[in-house]
């Protein structure tokens, strides 16, 4: 399974430098100089594989110089690429309160007494921290539950599950 670590969002200035909105929490590890990054462009069955110069932060994102981008023409062509990796290729987590994210998607989400409430579609990551997108399993409408321990008292990957315990009205439909 490809997991996607970062998405060019625009070229930057006249040398080749691309804005990538990052989707990683190891933002150092894989923009670092020397690193390859596997980007597939948007509509692109290709994998194409880029060693990075440079990268630096930047307004809330990376700047990043690859290795033969060296104008704003080359950089614009590379616009929406995703850059991805093998899931396969990911260590173990080393603490068992962190996740990566898909390990998460899919999982189903109970309260406490068992009621389902549904499944976690997606993982966000926001400035205020990372928040699961459950779809509902009543109506399908997308809740977004803030991922802490207070609220997210267990999670089970072995079995597929996640238990919460929201706060009064996170649940109510909008």
């Amino acid at each position: 399974m490809e997991l996607v670590v970062g998405r060019v969002a625009k070229s930057h200035g006249v040398r080749g430098e691309l804005v990538v909105e990052v989707r990683t929490d190891e933002p150092q590890a894989r923009f670092a100089p020397g690193a390859i990054l596997r980007g597939r462009a948007p509509r692109a069955e290709q994998v194409r594989e880029f060693t990075v110069e440079s990268a630096r932060e930047h307004s809330g994102r990376l700047l990043v110089r690859l290795a033969g981008i060296d104008d704003r023409a080359a950089a614009d062509a590379l616009r929406g690429t995703l850059f991805v990796v093998d899931s396969a290729d990911l260590p173990p987590s080393e603490d068992p309160d962190e996740f990566y994210d898909h390990e998460l998607e899919g999982l189903t989400v109970q309260l406490a007494d068992g009621t389902v409430v549904g499944a976690v579609i997606e993982v966000l990551h926001s400035a205020a921290g990372e928040l699961l997108s459950v779809r509902a399993a009543d109506d399908g409408r997308e809740i977004l539950v803030p991922f802490v321990a207070a609220i997210v008292p267990t999670v089970s990957l072995a079995d597929r599950l996640i238990v919460i315990d929201p706060p009064e009205g996170l649940l109510d439909p909008e």
